[in-house]
């Protein structure tokens, strides 16, 4: 039986999503600066990027 999607790999996908959704309408954004709701939607993606990297390095998920 696979197993269940992991909730906070889909959140931290979601999140890479929703800012490339923003970056490919904003005409403000570029890779460098980006307007207040990209800068918003950018950190909620580092954030859970680092969550989840943070919770794969653990020793809990060491072999």
């Amino acid at each position: 039986m696979p197993d269940a999607p992991d909730a906070l790999h889909q959140r931290y996908l979601n999140a890479l999503n929703t800012y490339q959704d923003h970056r490919g309408a904003c005409t403000t954004c570029t890779n460098a600066n980006r307007c207040r709701d990209g800068a918003r939607l950018w950190n909620a993606f580092t954030r859970s990027q680092d969550a989840y990297l943070a919770r794969q390095r653990s020793p809990r998920n060491t072999p």
